[in-house]
C-alpha cells in the first residue's frame, strides 16, 4: 500500500502555509513535504508536525544562499540549486549545514540537493566535476547526522537549462559520487516528459536500494495524478510489487497542483484518486 505524503508547496495552498499541516492531517495524511523551510523557525515547524501527528520525509537544501534574506533572494534570482556551479561551494556549503540543522530539528530522513542549471555557452561535462564534489561533501556532512541527500532528474520544459534530467544520469552520477546515503529522487512526471517507459524504470532502479523517494503529478499539466496520460493505479501497483520484492519502505509525494487551484476545499475535493487507492 503506498505511503502519500502531501506536498505543502503546491496543495493546500488557499491557507497561509502554516495551516496546511492541519488541512493535509485532516484528510489523511500522515506525511509532508515541502520545497523550502527557511522562511520559519525550526521550532514553530516541529510544532505543526508534532500538533498534528506528521513525519516531515523530504525538503530542498537552499536554491542559493545560507541564510532566510538570502536564500529567498536568489529564489526570486532564479538559483535552483548550486551543486553544479562552479566558484559557490562555499556557499553550498553553508546551505547544506544549514538544511541540516533543519533536517535534525524536523526529523526529517532526507534533503534534496537541487542541481542547478548550465549557464548560458557552458558544457555539461565540464561541470560534472563540481557537481560530484559537491554532492560528496553534502552526503559527507548528511551521513553524520543520519540523513540521506537526494538527487532529483527535473524536466527542461519545467526548468530550462536543469544540469540533471534523466534517470540513466542520476545512477551514474551516484556511482561516481559512492557514497551509500546519496539517492535518486524519482518523480514520475518529470521522467515521463522526458523520457517515458515509466513503469520499465520503476522495476530497473528501484531494486538497486538507490531510489529514495517518488513523487507523482499528472501528466502533462501537473494536476491530480488521475487526469493526464499517465495511469497512476497501474504505476503505484507496480511500486508495491517491487517494493515487497526488495524491502523498499519510502513514501510516495503528492507533488501537483489541485485542478480546482487555490479555492477553498479545492486539494481536498480533488482526493478522489488517492480514496480509491486506499
Amino acid at each position: 500500500m503506498p505511503r502519500f505524503a502531501a506536498n505543502l508547496s503546491l496543495l493546500y495552498t488557499e491557507l497561509d502555509f502554516l495551516d496546511r499541516f492541519e488541512a493535509a492531517a485532516r484528510d489523511g495524511f500522515k506525511a509532508v513535504e515541502f520545497l523550502f523551510p527557511y522562511e520559519y523557525d525550526a521550532a514553530e515547524l516541529a510544532a505543526r508536525l508534532r500538533d498534528h501527528g506528521l513525519q516531515q520525509v523530504l525538503f530542498n537544501a537552499p536554491p542559493g544562499g545560507a541564510d532566510r534574506a538570502a536564500i529567498a533572494a536568489a529564489w526570486q534570482a532564479g538559483d535552483k540549486g548550486l551543486a553544479c556551479v562552479p566558484g559557490r561551494e562555499a556557499e553550498f556549503q553553508a546551505g547544506i549545514a544549514l538544511a541540516l540543522r533543519y533536517a535534525t530539528a524536523l526529523g526529517c530522513p532526507r534533503i534534496h540537493v537541487m542541481a542547478g542549471l548550465v549557464s548560458g555557452g557552458a558544457a555539461r561535462d565540464a561541470l560534472r566535476p563540481t557537481y560530484v564534489a559537491n554532492l560528496q561533501h553534502a552526503a559527507r556532512a548528511a551521513a553524520r547526522e543520519g540523513v540521506d541527500v537526494l538527487i532529483e532528474p527535473i524536466n527542461t520544459r519545467d526548468i530550462p537549462g536543469f544540469f540533471l534530467n534523466r534517470q540513466d544520469e542520476a545512477h551514474a552520477l551516484l556511482a561516481d559520487i559512492g557514497e551509500p546515503n546519496a539517492r535518486v529522487q524519482m518523480d514520475l512526471y518529470h521522467c515521463q516528459i522526458v523520457e517515458g517507459d515509466v513503469a520499465t524504470k520503476i522495476r530497473q532502479y528501484l531494486p538497486t536500494g538507490r531510489v529514495g523517494h517518488f513523487q507523482i503529478a499528472g501528466v502533462p499539466q501537473r494536476h491530480e495524478p488521475d487526469v493526464g496520460e499517465l495511469h497512476y493505479p497501474y504505476l503505484l501497483g507496480v511500486i508495491d510489487e517491487v517494493a515487497a520484492q526488495c524491502g523498499w519502505q519510502g513514501w510516495v509525494g503528492c507533488e501537483y497542483r489541485p485542478v480546482r487551484g487555490a479555492v477553498p476545499g479545492g486539494t481536498t475535493a480533488g482526493l478522489d484518486w488517492m480514496l480509491q487507492i486506499l
